[in-house]
């Protein structure tokens, strides 16, 4: 698996997260057919995966996870839904500098 950074094909996304929300820093990846959001504000980071023609699987996650913030997928609350998948991480966490 491989993290492929395309925050430059979401300028609208990224402006309006800025804006309307309290987050700091975003990037979109693409992990293959998956797609990863990645927000980090001052309280928390979320990971948002999405996936237009399957649900997200752990695999995905796991990765993710490793790679973008240290953690391992015992560590976190998964919400999932049909075809996404969300990612918690509280301040109180450790989270690395992508």
């Amino acid at each position: 698996m491989r993290l492929i950074d395309i925050t430059n094909s979401y300028p609208q996304l990224v402006a309006e997260q800025l804006a309307n929300t309290d987050t700091q820093y975003l990037k979109v990846y693409s992990l293959g057919s998956t797609t990863v959001v990645y927000t980090r504000a001052a309280t928390h980071d979320e990971l948002l995966f999405t996936n237009e023609t399957r649900n997200i699987q752990n695999a995905e996650l796991t990765f993710a996870l490793a790679k973008l913030c240290g953690v391992t997928l015992d560590s976190v609350r998964v919400v999932r839904g049909p075809k996404l998948a969300e990612l918690t991480l509280h301040a109180t966490q450790p989270a690395t500098e992508s």
